[in-house]
């Protein structure tokens, strides 16, 4: 994740923007991608409208035709209430760090935790183990499968580009992330590419779509063209930036774009 790390500029951030509201929402434009055949995973097409919210109560009512949340706390319920609606969803975990308030934390061997990635309670794991990882992550990704969903949005997949407490090279990134493309395939679920842009031409023809942070901000968002020529969505998010500085960007690189708050609640808007 691309988020400030310090928890009390967040909460001050947040108190801030308590008393914003966007306006009434339209119905997003209908779902973008084909129809699938019987075993088919799902192909999200660039431009396809989506809603990202993994903290507090699940608002159903967003006018988007996919939802990414939370895999461990959004509910099968809650799932199946959202595929009746017509909408896609999308299984949020992270693969990349530990994370001690999950309910699998403890089979995580603590000489696998590295440094933390700025998070309270969040360590990199030393992705290098890769024999160990697999079962562990596969787990998840049978939750994910079990609950209904359709894909899965793998975080913290740049551990390499960071101070981790691992000597982490590129090609260890690279072996790590085909392994989870393929331990979600192998479920029948889509899989997205989370930032990690530096591997995109190796990896885009491995990934179903893309999950980007501050693309704009840092002047990247370019970048993730492969996965649009590939007809793949990039689903974008924006924080610290007013629509109106990225969306006619956004729309001429058909990225599928929001501004959020950075505890993505429900709020959003899209472009």
């Amino acid at each position: 994740m691309r988020r400030p790390r310090i928890r009390t500029l967040l909460v001050v951030t947040l108190l801030l923007l308590a008393g914003c509201t966007s306006a009434p929402e339209e119905e997003e434009p209908g779902p973008s991608w084909p129809d699938q055949a019987p075993g088919e995973r799902w192909q999200p097409r660039p431009g396809t409208g989506w809603q990202w919210q993994l903290t507090g109560k699940l608002d159903t009512s967003v006018k988007a035709p996919v939802y990414d949340v939370d895999g461990f706390t959004t509910t099968k319920e809650q799932v199946a209430a959202l595929k009746k609606a017509g909408r896609k969803t999308i299984c949020y975990l992270s693969t990349g760090a530990w994370e001690d308030f999950r309910p699998d934390a403890d089979r995580f061997p603590e000489s696998m935790r590295g440094r933390s990635n700025g998070w309270e309670g969040e360590r990199w794991l030393d992705i290098r183990r890769l024999a160990e990882l697999e079962p562990l992550i596969a787990a998840r990704f049978d939750m994910c499968r079990e609950k209904g969903f359709d894909a899965v949005e793998p975080d913290n997949m740049d551990a390499y580009r960071n101070t981790s407490g691992f000597p982490l090279t590129a090609d260890d990134q690279l072996r790590y992330n085909r392994l989870i493309a393929k331990l979600a395939h192998d479920r029948g679920l889509a899989v997205g590419l989370k930032n990690d842009l530096d591997q995109i031409p190796e990896l885009v023809g491995d990934f179903d779509f893309a999950v980007n942070e501050q693309c704009a901000e840092f002047s990247e968002c370019e970048r993730l063209t492969p996965f649009v020529e590939a007809g793949k969505a990039v689903f974008h998010v924006e924080y610290e930036l007013p629509t109106n500085r990225f969306c006619k960007a956004s729309r001429e690189l058909k990225l599928s774009s929001l501004q959020k708050r950075y505890d993505l609640d429900a709020w959003r808007r899209p472009c």
